[in-house]
């Protein structure tokens, strides 16, 4: 298998194309995409196929839960529960953006999403691509960053099918990302507006806390 590439504007997204991205992940497949920060992986997160794919292709520890991209902030409330105002004030002020939220997950998502953890990690991206694909999809989408384990992120198409060409069936090409730091994560599991940071990325500590004291 030799991963098929497929060019993607990243400000205007071709419809069609979306669509045939869309149809490869409804097949059960891993396709890589551009984010904001680093390129994805995306599958749909209900199929456990799909999901154990991802496992497979970075090795990665099965008690880690995998982060999910959504096209809006509504659509959280329906995969989140126990939602409060710290959650809110994030959301509104870094969203769309390289912000994550961890949060407590609701019924409708498998655990092994979750990683059994009971908490997903949410974000909305400033990525036209990804929010277009999760909108033709219907569900979030995984966003693990496609690289392989120990071996640097990819910021562009280039570099993904350099470590993944043989693993996956898409690439889609959007050009480089904008942004060359990981996400910010903040931990609001806890509940009662408690908040951690779980790593410092492209949103300094900082403006975290200042969002929130107000």
């Amino acid at each position: 298998m030799t991963a098929e590439i497929l060019a993607i504007h990243p400000e205007e997204p071709e419809p069609e194309r979306i669509a045939q991205v869309v149809q490869s992940l409804n097949a059960g497949n891993v396709a890589a995409l551009p984010t904001d920060t680093f390129y994805g992986l995306a599958v749909d997160p209900v199929n456990l196929r799909a999901v154990d794919r991802i496992y497979e292709i970075k090795t990665r520890a099965r008690h880690k839960p995998l982060s999910l991209l959504i096209s809006e902030t509504a659509q959280a409330y329906g995969l989140a529960r126990d939602i409060d105002t710290a959650f809110d004030r994030l959301a509104e002020r870094f969203w769309p953006g390289p912000l994550t939220l961890v949060v407590k997950a609701g019924t409708r998502l498998p655990l092994r999403v979750t990683a059994n953890t009971g908490n997903v990690a949410l974000r909305v991206p400033e990525s036209p691509i990804a929010r277009a694909v999760v909108a033709g999809l219907g569900l979030p989408i995984t966003a693990t960053s496609a690289n392989l384990r120990g071996m640097p992120e990819c910021t562009s198409c280039d570099r993904v099918f350099e470590q993944l060409c043989d693993q996956i069936p898409l690439i889609v090409d959007g050009g480089a990302t904008p942004r060359s730091l990981p996400t910010t994560i903040v931990d609001l599991s806890g509940g009662g507006n408690s908040w951690m940071i779980l790593r410092e990325g492209a949103i300094p500590t900082h403006e975290i806390a200042l969002t929130l004291q107000h």
